[in-house]
């Protein structure tokens, strides 16, 4: 049986651990859990480990999606790895013996997790999650690319786990603003290897955001796929898939809620506009960076 262990990338994260852990600490597979932390203040690494989890502190100004990740991982040193965000809760115990049953199998070198939007989510933050996240489970090869496009290096470390072997073949995570999970797939389709959607797998995991939110985060992203473009290049455009959520929200929100009309299509704009500013400011000085961004902590002016 291959060791497993588990990530969990926590800052401020009292109010989540008795939802994240539990389920992780119990699973079957017995894995070692491990809780690295930016420095909380509120008593998150004291009730990770009274649950029963390991802890590593970093400075918050340390935090990088990347390379906080990496950290965890060359720690941990499983032969398999899986990253969880704090705010992600497994519905069941057995989520993450379902999550890896691909890697175990030898069918894919990561899998990744369904997404449900928590209780009580609007219907924005519901709608996220069913697009991105079908009720069934497939397996992608770099040879998918004429069927899914960018979705072909689709992955979300909020639950994924990884060959750990594999990405060490790949150089493992590296140092991003943000999407360090679809670099780590992008590279590790182009080198032969498989990733897997395991619908099975289920967490609970959405976000309600503003419409300042939703540009900021999109900024974040359309800022760092252009400084990694090169990496996923082979999948096509964003735009397509870009596309296609927009004509499958307004038509969602004209058959369901056609009152959100309006607020549907200030929440696309915000969405556009953030990732079109983003992928254009690539050489744009820090501080206007740093003032469109959502993780002002990455940012050193």
């Amino acid at each position: 049986m291959l060791s497993i262990g588990v990530v969990v990338t926590t800052y401020k994260a009292k109010n989540h651990l008795h939802h994240c852990l539990p389920p992780l600490l119990n699973s079957p597979l017995k894995p070692r859990v491990l809780v690295i932390d930016s420095s909380s203040n509120d008593g998150t690494v004291e009730i990770a480990k009274q649950l029963g989890a390991e802890t590593t502190v970093i400075p918050q100004s340390e935090f990088n999606h990347g390379t906080t990740r990496e950290l965890a991982r060359k720690i941990l040193n499983t032969d398999i790895i899986v990253m969880v965000t704090q705010d992600a809760y497994a519905v069941d115990k057995d989520m993450l013996s379902k999550l890896v049953e691909p890697i175990l199998n030898g069918k894919a070198a990561a899998s990744y997790a369904r997404q449900l939007p928590h209780h009580g989510a609007d219907f924005f933050e519901a709608f996220a999650r069913q697009f991105n996240y079908p009720s069934e489970s497939h397996v992608r090869c770099i040879a998918d690319v004429s069927k899914y496009g960018v979705y072909t290096v689709f992955c979300s470390d909020s639950c994924a786990a990884y060959l750990n072997s594999a990405l060490n073949a790949v150089g493992g995570f590296k140092e991003v603003l943000t999407g360090e999970d679809t670099v780590a797939v992008a590279c590790l389709l182009q080198n032969g290897y498989k990733v897997a959607y395991v619908a099975e797998a289920c967490v609970r995991h959405s976000h309600r955001y503003s419409l300042k939110q939703e540009f900021q985060r999109h900024f974040d992203t359309g800022l760092a796929r252009r400084g990694y473009y090169n990496l996923i290049a082979f999948a096509g455009e964003d735009e397509k898939r870009g596309q296609l959520y927009v004509k499958t929200l307004i038509k969602k929100v004209l058959k369901e809620k056609p009152y959100l009309l309006p607020y549907a299509s200030m929440h696309i704009v915000a969405k556009w506009l953030g990732y079109r500013i983003g992928a254009m400011s690539l050489n744009a000085p820090v501080w206007l960076k740093k003032a469109l961004s959502g993780q002002k902590y990455y940012w050193k002016t």
